[in-house]
């Protein structure tokens, strides 16, 4: 049953399933475990990326497609849903129109991209992408009247999936974790008063409601590309990969698949971008065009592993968990370096940029096929025979 559901493509390491576990069943249970508009945020954050990034593998680590565009893809997405709300209030109706047009918008420009690459190719085709992005941010911030320019737009949501909205009358049982931990940091001979300490009321209401939309279209788009890369079609698409002209020796039309792996992954991150928006409630060039986004997601690939889409799980992961909460682990870790100067400076919570880059660094030298390529490396060395 689970092979199946994966497609054959297990994990494959004790370790890797181990995480992926942890992560899913956080993401799963996260309203009720971790409370607070922050730990929210982060989970809505973590669900759409794994769109964004599972997309972007599709084309970079099965196919060797380097693209700067996939943020404009996002943002086309977001701003599609921001514009039809702020345009036609806030229905199921404007929001399946925003959709739709994005989606439209979407296909055209990547259809472009993709018929572009017949006679551009590698870090051309790049370039050209990275132009495409840059124009369309320079659009989007001139047309004042329609995207709000710098200052963006608020989205408009439906009442159902509002903070007003209780689909329950009564409040269904919550776990704090970050409470619990708390409890026990600060009082460690106690620990049955923790946990009962941790134990509170939630209230579901529907921004609960959305995060679980934006949860299973996270994991049904996930297992559709594992199911994918999986097919006939994707072992072609390794096969550009590894060797194009090999590949259209053995009678496959390179560019075709190229194409549809374009638009496929453009139409995955104009998705991705709606569903931002709309848990979210705000978009702006800054959250959605922005180049160090792109420069963002090629990250989360690179640290989680090209290739694997288990890698895209992980780095987003990681990656937005530091990005939230290295600073907090800064400050913390600055009480207790206050007296000693040099050491004081470089744990305090604004060189949080200077120790990401550096665990950055660390995991491309430890991790060098990445965190999941690694661990399923170590996996096969043990499984091999002496």
């Amino acid at each position: 049953m689970m092979n199946q559901l994966l497609s054959g493509d297990a994990p494959r390491s004790g370790i890797l399933t181990a995480v992926l576990l942890l992560i899913v069943i956080s993401l799963a249970f996260g309203p009720f475990l971790f409370p607070g508009t922050r730990a929210f945020s982060t989970l809505g954050t973590i669900c759409v990326f794994i769109i964004v990034v599972s997309a972007y593998d599709l084309m970079l680590g099965y196919t060797h497609i380097v693209s700067f565009a996939h943020t404009m893809f996002f943002g086309i997405g977001a701003y599609g849903i921001a514009m039809a709300t702020d345009g036609m209030g806030n229905s199921f109706g404007a929001i399946a129109s925003g959709l739709a047009g994005a989606l439209i918008l979407s296909l055209v420009l990547s259809l472009l991209l993709g018929l572009l690459s017949l006679r551009v190719r590698a870090i051309f085709f790049a370039l050209v992408t990275l132009a495409v992005a840059f124009a369309f941010l320079s659009v989007v911030t001139q047309l004042y009247n329609l995207t709000g320019g710098e200052d963006g737009l608020r989205v408009r949501v439906p009442r159902e999936l509002g903070p007003a909205f209780r689909p329950f009358d009564q409040p269904l049982p919550g776990f704090s974790v970050t409470r619990l931990i708390t409890a026990l940091v600060s009082d460690p001979g106690n620990p049955l008063q923790a946990f009962k300490g941790a134990i509170y009321e939630f209230r579901f209401t529907g921004r609960e409601l959305m995060y679980y939309v934006v949860f299973f279209l996270s994991a049904g788009i996930f297992l559709f590309l594992l199911r994918l890369v999986n097919s006939p079609f994707g072992r072609v698409l390794q096969a550009i990969r590894e060797n194009e002209f090999r590949a259209e020796a053995l009678g496959y039309r390179t560019v075709y698949y190229r194409t549809a792996v374009v638009i496929l992954s453009a139409l995955l991150a104009t998705v991705a971008g709606a569903t931002f928006a709309l848990i979210n409630r705000y978009v702006n060039p800054e959250n959605t065009l922005n180049f160090e986004l792109m420069v963002f997601i090629l990250l989360m690939s690179v640290i989680g592993g090209m290739g694997t889409l288990y890698g895209a799980v992980v780095g987003v992961a990681l990656f937005t968990l530091a990005q939230n909460y290295l600073q907090d682990l800064l400050r913390w870790v600055g009480g207790y370096t206050e007296g000693i100067p040099l050491l004081a400076q470089l744990t305090g919570p604004d060189r949080w940029l200077l120790w990401f880059g550096l665990l950055f660094v660390l995991s491309v030298y430890f991790f060098p096929t990445g965190i999941v390529g690694q661990f399923r490396l170590w996996a096969g060395r043990r499984r091999r025979p002496t």
